[in-house]
């Protein structure tokens, strides 16, 4: 897309850069949400880009959100893109063609700027794009992602990661906000903050993509553990230590660690500390108890220390946190 007024000419170009079938197109939707932003200008502001949308076979792309796309521009629409953006698909580690990469590769050697929304990001790495970068992607692909791409520094925390030529975000929400810092760069906070405004969004979210993530799923240990852990879960406003745990199972706190270890990766009192903060996250979200009554509920003591353990652990805190996901 051309943005008038600046230094050069802008072609921002969003492939569908793999064959596309309903299996694999995460949706045509993830697509237009995202680039609404670069589609739309403020009130009394002319419109600073335009884009196009591409694919590496050109024609009816049908989508999983029930429509269909007729794309009339392949790959070689990169040979003139300023700024490519590549949205998300599924199953996010199934390989793209050489061709893909390849196209990828030259766009970015001439200067473009690389874009991927949610996992998106898994195309960038293929094309080795990430390789010893710091990236990140949807939480529900993070894991598969670092194990798949070994080379890229994962970072399953934050909204986006911009690197200057290259740049990744979570989930679509994430891609909207990554779009509209991309503006922010381009053209200014006012012109952003106008785009944000007829969106009905805010021009910047506060926290990290841990707050969207679903809480912790019940763990499968081996039977042993499991009557412990229900225990514990039952008694999240009580104090338990180390040592009330390893006597409740009668083990001694070595034993009790390496088992948590063993069976759940991690240790007793990070394990209760998931479990407070996942019980602090459904109070907020469906109730109007006080900060200060959820923390002493889930056993932090305090609001000031659910507050300091929610920055630390979700990047936000209680409040922002019930703003965003509490019932209404």
């Amino acid at each position: 897309m051309r943005r008038a007024g600046l230094e050069r000419d802008d072609i921002f170009v969003t492939p569908k850069l793999w064959p596309l079938t309903q299996e694999r197109d995460k949706t045509g939707a993830e697509a237009a949400r995202s680039l609404d932003v670069f589609g739309i200008a403020p009130p009394d502001a002319p419109p600073r880009y335009d884009f196009r949308v591409c694919a590496e076979r050109p024609g009816p792309v049908p989508s999983g959100a029930g429509y269909t796309m007729l794309v009339e521009a392949g790959l070689s629409a990169l040979r003139e893109a300023d700024t490519v953006v590549v949205p998300g698909l599924q199953p996010p580690d199934v390989p793209v063609s050489q061709d893909v990469v390849e196209a990828l590769r030259r766009a970015h050697r001439r200067g473009a700027r690389i874009v991927a929304i949610c996992t998106g990001a898994f195309v960038l790495a293929q094309a080795g794009l990430l390789d010893g970068r710091r990236a990140t992607t949807h939480w529900r692909g993070a894991a598969r992602f670092a194990a798949a791409f070994p080379q890229v520094q994962v970072d399953p925390d934050v909204l986006f990661v911009d690197h200057g030529d290259v740049a990744t975000s979570a989930g679509t929400g994430a891609g909207i906000d990554l779009c509209l810092y991309l503006v922010r760069s381009d053209l200014g906070a006012a012109y952003a903050a106008g785009i944000a405004r007829r969106m009905v969004l805010p021009p910047h979210r506060e926290g990290s993509q841990l707050q969207y993530a679903a809480p912790t799923a019940p763990a499968r240990p081996d039977e042993s553990l499991a009557p412990l852990l229900e225990w514990a879960t039952s008694r999240l406003d009580t104090r338990l230590t180390l040592d009330h745990l390893a006597e409740h199972a009668g083990l001694s706190t070595r034993t009790l660690a390496r088992r948590f270890t063993e069976h759940l990766g991690t240790s007793p009192g990070k394990w209760l500390l998931a479990q407070r903060l996942d019980a602090a996250r459904i109070l907020l979200e469906q109730t109007d108890l006080p900060v200060e009554a959820i923390a002493t509920r889930v056993g932090l003591a305090s609001a000031v220390n659910l507050r300091r353990h929610f920055r630390a652990h979700l990047g936000t805190t209680p409040g922002a946190y019930r703003r965003t996901f509490g019932e209404t």
